[in-house]
């Protein structure tokens, strides 16, 4: 597979990276009494830890100029000391304490079996699939969204950023806005860690690996997909 081909084939997983029911969740529709249920899934499947989960890139990496463009993004993850000065983990609490949520229940995190599952996945891919697979499933997958060509093709469509006044939380939920200061956080770095992250798995992933890469990235998929699927169900959502 050569680096083109390898590109387009990470692509084509991201451009899949999109779920039926975000567009609802966005539109407000899931009862404010439910809304707890996506907010605790996402922080404890991959918020939470997400400075963990990149580190195990971190530390397995062979390449000094891969590692330095990990370690800065280790570094903001953990401390916020190039956006807003907070752990990204620690901001994520602001919406549900904005929301008036109960944080103990943040502390105590069951998760359902898929998300488990899609957990568990991140695990397997973190751990011992190598660095290459562990950091183009952190930096690519998880931080990444549907419109990753955007970054790296100045005619593709970019990822939106509406005002902030527009959040779902706040339009829809009464979020204050000044809980926003995650949203404000990636706004400052996240055009920067988009284009690290390409350049680190395009760039230091070795040629033979490629596939081993790809192949990970589309066992992420699915696992997200339920997961997804199962969070919308709980929060009183169907397809149908």
């Amino acid at each position: 597979m050569d680096r083109d081909a390898f590109r387009e084939a990470l692509l084509g997983v991201m451009e899949r990276k999109r779920h039926w029911a975000w567009p609802r969740f966005t539109a407000g529709e899931v009862a404010r009494e439910r809304l707890h249920i996506h907010l605790e899934h996402e922080y404890a499947v991959y918020i939470r830890d997400f400075a963990v989960l990149l580190g195990r890139a971190y530390v397995q990496c062979p390449v000094a100029a891969a590692r330095r463009e990990l370690a800065e993004n280790l570094f903001e993850e953990e401390t916020g000391k190039l956006s807003r000065g907070r752990p990204h983990a620690e901001l994520f609490l602001e919406y549900p304490r904005g929301l008036g949520m109960d944080l103990a229940r943040f502390d105590a995190i069951t998760l359902m079996p898929a998300a488990q599952a899609y957990r568990d996945e991140l695990d397997r891919c973190t751990l011992a699939a190598g660095w290459d697979v562990a950091a183009a499933v952190t930096t690519l997958f998880l931080e990444g969204t549907e419109y990753e060509r955007g970054e790296l093709d100045a005619n593709a469509p970019k990822r939106p950023e509406p005002p902030l006044s527009e959040h779902p939380l706040v339009k829809h939920y009464g979020l204050p806005l000044d809980r926003l200061e995650l949203v404000r956080a990636h706004r400052m770095v996240e055009g920067d860690h988009r284009r690290a992250a390409w350049h680190i798995v395009l760039d230091f992933t070795a040629a033979d690996r490629r596939q081993a890469v790809v192949d990970a990235m589309a066992r992420v998929l699915p696992a997200w997909h339920a997961y997804r699927d199962e969070v919308a169900q709980a929060c009183g959502l169907s397809r149908s």
